[in-house]
């Protein structure tokens, strides 16, 4: 199950909304309850005559020398409708399955209506970079400063590949640990994670979907290639009852993560905003339901503060439902101002995806009653290879340095400013 039946039957009204809102079909909506209903009532067939076969086989056990050979007919034809009734529900089981895994997760309210381009501003915070010469694009940069080799990376893997180089992978590797020792300082518990996963995993996380063409496939080895330690960090605890007493549990993944960018060809191909692999820190977070909102606010906080210290503009958008994805039920993207490109791109993102993967990956928690029920869960990016883009851009000087925010200096041992080579 991928959304909570109970909302479909109890107020379809807001599975309705969210399928509007997504820009999905709506008539979906009714395909569902209409197959819950045969489902339940299949079911409902099958146990009763069940029971009865139950009940006769007693009788059956209990009757006469000289009656059981007409009883025992009774109960093969019993048996026989038995039978026949039980896939009938596991038939109508499939089909409600098949239809109600085809609807998003519910939107959460007040999630804009649209598609890409219908996001709503939440804020703004900096002024965008202005400088008094012609700046560089962070390729060009990164060529001068010995950071990036992007022609080496083709020559070694095939376009949108490349290396960081000398204080391109210092920088990216202050990066990581800034981030992490910020998460750490948040009660989150550090993991390097596998990026090769079972596709239960996958498809359990929601990547299997309209983008799964985007996604690295081993055949040989039916295991996929992660775009996200989300898909790890979310199977770590599947098919697992959790103790949330104490409150969420947060983990923060360190991962290599790869993209076939498949959807994206003649898109950003200068330099490494838009590529094949790179490296990010995740964070993960396992709540109960009625907290998810509040945590999704905690790590958006968390992404503006790492922003902020790497002394970056940037706008925190809240993303239309059509843009949403599958698995959440509200996403805030957060965009830096690039300065060639004279526009905010996408750097960080954080969705709620409320109890859509604990139900497909079968996650749960204990209630007061003594019962299981599904957790929420909740991830967004702390630190990413992309983020170089925007730092290298933003902070550049005329003859090509860059000066290294303040909080990112100790991480790379004290240096300052970015030389270019001689």
């Amino acid at each position: 199950m991928v959304i909570d039946p109970q909302i479909l039957r109890e107020n379809p009204e807001a599975v309705r909304q969210s399928q509007l809102a997504r820009g999905a079909s709506v008539q979906l909506v009714d395909d569902a309850i209409a197959a819950d209903q045969n489902r339940r009532a299949r079911i409902g067939e099958f146990e009763a005559l069940r029971a009865e076969q139950n009940s006769f086989g007693k009788k059956v056990a209990q009757a006469p020398a000289d009656e059981k050979k007409a009883l025992v007919a009774q109960a093969q034809e019993l048996s026989a409708q038995v039978k026949l009734a039980q896939q009938a529900s596991t038939e109508a089981e499939v089909e409600f399955t098949r239809i109600v895994g085809s609807l998003g997760n519910i939107a959460v309210e007040g999630v804009p209506v649209g598609g890409e381009d219908d996001w709503e501003l939440v804020r703004e915070v900096g002024t965008p970079a202005s400088f008094d010469f012609e700046p560089r694009d962070h390729a060009d940069l990164g060529e001068i400063l010995g950071a990036i080799d992007i022609p080496r990376g083709v020559k070694v893997a095939g376009s949108r590949f490349y290396f960081l180089k000398g204080v391109g992978a210092r920088l990216e590797l202050g990066l990581m640990n800034m981030a992490l020792d910020r998460a750490i300082a948040g009660d989150f518990i550090p993991l390097i994670t596998p990026t090769l996963v079972r596709p239960e995993m996958m498809a359990g996380t929601g990547f299997l979907g309209e983008h799964a063409d985007e996604i690295y496939h081993l055949p040989a080895d039916d295991l996929y290639l992660t775009g996200t330690s989300e898909v790890a960090l979310a199977g770590y605890h599947s098919d697992e009852i959790l103790d949330l007493s104490k409150g969420p549990l947060r983990y923060a993944g360190w991962s290599t993560c790869y993209r076939r960018e498949a959807g994206s060809a003649g898109k950003d191909n200068r330099g490494i905003l838009r590529v094949h692999q790179f490296n990010k820190l995740e964070m993960f977070s396992y709540v109960l339901p009625e907290n998810a909102q509040e945590e999704h606010e905690r790590l958006l906080s968390f992404q503006e503060s790492m922003l902020q210290a790497c002394e970056l503009s940037y706008r925190v958008i809240d993303v239309a439902g059509g843009d949403l994805g599958s698995s959440a039920a509200r996403k805030y993207d957060i965009e830096a101002w690039v300065p060639t490109q004279g526009t905010y791109r996408e750097l960080t993102s954080t969705s709620n995806c409320t109890t859509y993967q604990a139900r497909r990956l079968d996650i749960r928690y204990r209630t007061e009653s003594g019962k299981t029920a599904p957790v929420a869960t909740l991830n967004g990016t702390l630190a990413t290879t992309r983020w170089l883009v925007a730092i290298l851009e933003t902070h550049q000087q005329p003859d090509g340095s860059v000066v290294v925010p303040e909080a990112l200096r100790p991480y790379l041992g004290g240096l300052e400013i970015l030389e270019p080579l001689a």
